[in-house]
């Protein structure tokens, strides 16, 4: 017996990853790195920059790194002193000396291409986890769970009702895996989806949940949004730090056009002791070299 018009049960609620998707279509930043037939050396790049770096910083050096180095090859074949330059102030310069690598391995055991493969992408230097995946997913089209601080937080909201996501597990891959579309294209666009709205919407601290397109679904704001249980979250300081003065060092060395000898870094940091410290640990991670007669410049 068919039922009445009145008595037809009410739809389903779309599923909470498509929802996400539809809520991105309207709400993603443009960027460049995101732009339809960015290929997948130019993702490469973008993550490796924004590793701990903000966005409005990375992408001026972004785009005049590709201009300078379109491809693996060409990085590849660039000095780490040229290299190290060109990353600027972006900070945790190691990074940049890993994606020279990374290029060079690229050369040596791709012919020059990006790899799709998880797995090949985890064996170049520097590359991590979510690196690979978020290569695999962002530069080849390919259905991968990519899981940052971002997403991380949103799935303990939303399906764990945690304020604050717990250290890293694999089983975040899972959750993640599990909201996602059935239809790959769409899956893809969830990947980098949940990441915005962990960046626009689900942050930390204070989330925006009156614009947050699940906020229905949200476990913990369903519970009444309970507080962060444990530790509060330790803010990085940066005045005074280790980074910084490792950083003032690399600028004396970047505008340098020949060696410098050691008296020439003092007006970088007062403190000769922390100023000997940083410039050991820059000798050890080959950022800076020292010459036979006791000067100090960028590697060649």
């Amino acid at each position: 017996m068919s039922a009445l018009p009145d008595e037809t049960p009410p739809a389903s609620p779309d599923p909470v990853g498509e929802v996400i998707v539809d809520w991105y279509a309207g709400a993603a930043r443009d960027l460049p790195w995101r732009a339809p037939g960015t290929d997948p050396w130019a993702v490469l790049v973008s993550e490796v920059m924004l590793q701990q770096t903000p966005v409005a910083r990375v992408e001026p050096v972004w785009r005049t790194w590709l201009e300078r180095w379109p491809t693996p090859a060409a990085l590849a074949a660039a000095s780490p002193a040229e290299v190290i330059r060109a990353w600027g102030k972006l900070g945790y310069p190691r990074r940049a000396l890993r994606l020279r690598e990374a290029a060079v391995a690229l050369v040596e055991r791709h012919g020059g291409v990006v790899p799709a493969d998880v797995a090949q992408l985890e064996a170049l230097p520097g590359v991590g986890t979510y690196t690979a995946r978020a290569v695999s997913c962002f530069g080849h089209g390919r259905r991968q769970p990519v899981v940052d601080t971002n997403v991380r937080r949103v799935v303990a909201r939303l399906l764990h009702g945690r304020a604050e996501a717990a250290p890293a597990r694999a089983t975040d891959l899972t959750d993640v895996a599990t909201l996602a579309p059935d239809d790959d294209a769409r899956a893809v666009r969830f990947s980098v989806a949940v990441m915005e709205l962990g960046a626009l919407v689900c942050v930390a601290g204070t989330p925006r949940c009156g614009v947050c397109p699940v906020r229905d679904r949200c476990t913990w704001r369903l519970s009444g949004s309970p507080a962060h249980e444990g530790p509060p979250r330790r803010v990085q300081r940066f005045a005074g730090t280790d980074r910084q003065v490792r950083g003032r060092l690399l600028d004396v060395l970047r505008a340098a056009h020949e060696p410098v000898v050691a008296d020439a870094l003092v007006p970088a940091w007062d403190d000769a002791v922390q100023r000997s410290r940083c410039l050991d640990s820059l000798l050890v991670d080959g950022l800076v070299v020292q010459t036979e007669d006791g000067r100090f410049s960028l590697p060649d």
